[in-house]
């Protein structure tokens, strides 16, 4: 069997480019209250109280949730922006792969 290995900020750069998404706390807790997202991102060092809110929220709605193995710094670069990013929702993949990383 071939191994699927996704390349995540590569994915993450795809789904910013050519899909749907929404950066940060407050759009994510929406996206996850009203299952609006395919998939929930969430970085390392994303504060405890946002993601405890977030996780909650997505098991509520069936919405997948991926630990970032980076921090917020390397989740902002990863989507291509000059600033730090908590959380990513992904409404639309896009042209991405970026949905297997709820496979996992």
């Amino acid at each position: 069997m071939q191994s699927t290995k996704v390349d995540v900020n590569k994915q993450i750069q795809i789904a910013v480019k050519t899909g749907k998404v929404a950066l940060g706390v407050r759009e994510a807790l929406d996206a996850a209250r009203f299952a609006k997202a395919k998939l929930l991102i969430v970085a390392s060092n994303c504060p405890a109280q946002y993601k405890t809110d977030i996780i909650q929220y997505a098991k509520q709605s069936s919405v997948p949730v991926f630990n970032f193995p980076g921090n917020s710094v390397d989740l902002g670069s990863a989507c291509l922006k000059p600033f730090v990013v908590s959380v990513l929702a992904i409404k639309e993949p896009g042209d991405s792969e970026i949905l297997k990383l709820a496979e996992r």
